[in-house]
């Protein structure tokens, strides 16, 4: 079984909250997760009738079973157990009592949030990272992860990908768009997840959607929403700090799995991959994601953004942690080139930030001495990994 980067993170969170709350998208691991870590616990799948109708019909005598707390798989079907949770745990002094799981952020749902504030850790489970997987396809190149995503069954079960992606997509659509919200033209929201796709590592225009697909500004925002809610896509803000009036407000928009992208796109060959062009896009949606995954497994986290002025500068990604600002850029070639660097040099002086990292696929990495770092992308949880647990009390 893959050890899973967040689990020392799981183990610390329950040793000081009630309640924990680990969520993502459907298949990242969560159930394996939990029941690896909180093994002597209860375990209750509220995706099985029986279970679900208890919790739905009698929420005081299903809870009533679990005097010790249990986990509880696909909480968010049931969320009026909320505030019954509540009530248990204010009455024990225990940590650690509930383990949740969602496969959507339930904790956004403001009732919810309410019944549970100040009790509930949570916890974001991602796909697998690099760092996590590295050992089980150590011939895969940049172009077979970009295809075969990080999806655990992609690996468990070696699903073929251009299997395994298209009916997740199905069953995501049909299953987890309808509980999170009322979508009535599942066929209209399938064409806005393509046109999102063909959009990752890109600004987020909501207007040009709009026109698009014809349908009302508020609709694509909510759509948005949804597929943020259900660990589809993340948006990335651009950075803060105005050093000057032109800086770019839009944020930028990237999907969590390269897998999804290339399968929306209908890429399904190395060789179409290699000659796309979103190959540079879809590359730099991998290695941000890689970014966002490191950063989950972290006790503080650090700041993630981008920068871009309106003259067309851009950084693809800002590392914003105590001790300043690291710029990140992020280039889908092997060879190393001259033009790589503008933007950073750019960065260097407008920042007066040391620092700096180029992100790319060749194999050559360099320590230069205008404090330009080159790595390949499987090292970029180096830039990232931290020691914050151990100032952790046991």
């Amino acid at each position: 079984m893959i050890k899973r980067a967040s689990t020392k993170l799981l183990q610390k969170l329950s040793l000081f909250f009630k309640v924990i709350a680990v969520i993502g998208p459907r298949q990242s691991g969560k159930t394996t997760l939990v029941k690896k870590v909180f093994s002597k616990k209860p375990y209750v799948n509220l995706e099985i009738p029986v279970n679900l109708n208890f919790a739905l019909e009698d929420p005081i005598g299903f809870l009533k079973q679990f005097p010790e707390g249990a986990v509880i798989d696909e909480a968010q079907k049931a969320p009026h157990l909320f505030s019954y949770i509540q009530e248990i745990v204010d009455n024990n002094q225990n940590p650690g009592m509930f383990i949740l799981t969602g496969s959507n952020n339930f904790l956004l749902n403001k009732n919810i949030s309410q019944s549970l504030a100040g009790r509930v850790a949570y916890l974001e489970l991602l796909p697998f990272s690099y760092r996590e997987i590295k050992t089980l396809k150590p011939k895969y190149d940049e172009t077979d992860f970009l295809l075969n995503g990080f999806y655990p069954p992609v690996y468990h079960q070696n699903i073929p990908f251009n299997l395994w992606y298209p009916n997740y997509i199905k069953s995501y659509v049909e299953r987890d768009v309808r509980q999170i919200k009322n979508i009535n033209n599942l066929i209209h929201f399938e064409k806005f997840l393509r046109l999102l796709a063909g959009r990752t590592a890109q600004e987020l225009n909501y207007n040009a959607l709009s026109v698009e697909l014809g349908v009302d500004l508020k609709t694509v925002q909510s759509w948005v929403s949804v597929l943020e809610q259900s660990f589809l896509v993340f948006l990335l803000k651009p950075y803060h700090k105005n050093f000057n009036k032109t800086i770019v407000k839009r944020p930028k928009l990237y999907f969590y799995d390269t897998g999804i992208v290339c399968s929306l796109l209908g890429i399904t060959s190395k060789d179409v991959l290699r000659l796309h062009p979103l190959k540079g896009a879809i590359f730099e949606t991998m290695a941000v994601s890689e970014f966002v995954k490191n950063q989950q497994s972290q006790a503080v986290k650090p700041g993630l953004f981008y920068w871009r002025d309106k003259t067309g500068r851009e950084i693809d990604l800002i590392i914003e942690n105590t001790d300043g600002t690291i710029p990140v850029e992020i280039k889908s070639g092997k060879t190393i080139q001259n033009n790589y660097f503008k933007t950073l040099y750019y960065w260097q002086k407008l920042s007066e930030s040391e620092k700096a990292i180029l992100v790319y696929s060749g194999d050559m990495e360099q320590k230069r001495s205008n404090g330009i770092e080159i790595i390949n992308w499987k090292n970029v949880d180096k830039v990232l990994l931290s020691d914050t647990l151990s100032d952790l009390p046991e």
